[in-house]
């Protein structure tokens, strides 16, 4: 082995345990493949926003762009990604992501060279055989900005060029905006769900306690599943099961501190409510899996022993496929975003106000909960029926 080979092998191994410091944020599987892709001041950079306090989600999501950045860069143009990247760079980046399959058959040259997509894909970073998303590229240049701002330099990520390109880029791809989950895991679904897991086993109990309170929390993203803990729940007083009726029976009730979520920062006092059944199910969770503090959801494998570990976002995700398949449905078309829109779809349902529904759901966006409520409206409402 030469000399230059042993120390590009000792810098990337120097990288992975660096990046071990960020185990309870970035996935272990990605760790060596980061290692590779990444510098020794990204990983610095990544570090640095870390112990400023940058939320979990945030920091994978960077770190996965910057991954990807250093790629393609290193790809396209056969050297690593610039600090700060010329305004040229960023416009090739559009240029390689966003453009029209009907215009690349009759300009081959049009979109990314293939021979740069043939490298990405061996690499496991392509998917894509088409143009990638419009999201997905925005959020990867607002990474860029993001970790540029973060070495103290200025990007040119406000350039005019680069605005009109995204524009006519995103109105030429004509790509309509695919849902999170296809389906909305409803009332009725979820009763479908809690019957495949009504088995005596541990991992019965943890799926039907999750999806329980998943659900009636407003719909917990999946980070927010897989990162509760005992310590965020704070029992409260019973409450009446009709608040208007000083007769009718006292349910369980206790609060769930959220912390930092997607939308808030660590300052805020984020929480959610749960009362009955969810809370029920949830203490006995608690008890037979005999968990007294730490994470809350946690792996169960083949034979039933419990790990100490929370069970990962992505382990929240194909808990509800696998119980969807057991149900007699198609995982193909739900996620666990589908308790998300599911449960304000529920709410509209049921004629619950939208301000009531996002104070469970902790929606900050009336506009973006609405249109659970205005799909909703438009199904049960009489301006569709005029010709039956």
């Amino acid at each position: 082995m030469s000399t230059e080979l042993r120390l590009s092998g000792h810098k990337i191994l120097k990288r992975a345990e660096e990046l071990d410091a960020l185990d309870a944020i970035l996935p272990f599987d990605r760790r060596d493949q980061l290692a590779e892709l990444l510098t020794d001041d990204d990983v610095a950079t990544l570090k640095h926003l870390a112990s400023e306090g940058m939320g979990d989600n945030t920091m994978r999501a960077l770190a996965s762009d910057l991954g990807y950045l250093e790629a393609w860069c290193s790809v396209a143009t056969g050297a690593p990604l610039p600090w700060p990247a010329p305004e040229s760079l960023l416009l090739k980046f559009v240029a390689h992501h966003l453009w029209t399959p009907a215009e690349r058959e009759a300009t081959p040259d049009h979109g990314m060279p293939e021979d740069v997509a043939i490298v990405l894909r061996a690499k496991g970073l392509l998917r894509s055989i088409g143009p990638h998303a419009p999201a997905t590229v925005r959020r990867r240049l607002t990474s860029w900005s993001i970790l540029t701002r973060w070495r103290g330099l200025t990007g040119s990520f406000s350039a005019p060029s680069l605005k009109s390109a995204l524009r006519l880029a995103v109105r030429a791809s004509n790509r309509p905006r695919q849902r999170k989950s296809k389906k909305a895991v409803t009332g009725d679904i979820l009763a479908q769900l809690l019957t495949a897991c009504a088995g005596d086993r541990l991992v019965d109990l943890r799926d039907r306690t999750l999806l329980l309170m998943a659900f009636a929390s407003g719909g917990r993203r999946r980070s927010e599943v897989a990162g509760l803990r005992v310590e965020d729940l704070v029992d409260e007083e019973p409450v009446r099961a009709n608040p208007a009726d000083e007769h009718s029976p006292l349910l369980p009730c206790l609060t769930i501190h959220l912390g930092r979520t997607k939308t808030t920062s660590a300052d805020d006092d984020e929480h959610v409510v749960l009362i009955g059944r969810p809370v029920t199910a949830l203490k006995q969770w608690l008890e037979q899996a005999k968990i007294e503090a730490g994470p809350v959801f946690r792996r169960i494998d083949q034979w039933g022993n419990l790990d100490r570990r929370a069970m990962t976002p992505q382990s929240v995700n194909l808990i509800l496929k696998t119980r969807i398949k057991q149900a007699g449905l198609d995982p193909v078309q739900f996620s666990a975003h589908g308790l998300r829109s599911g449960y304000l779809t529920e709410a509209a349902k049921r004629g619950i106000p939208l301000l009531e529904a996002m104070q469970q759901s902790t929606h900050k966006s009336v506009t973006q909960a609405s249109g659970y409520y205005n799909n909703t409206e438009r199904k049960m409402g009489r301006a569709a029926r005029l010709v039956v």
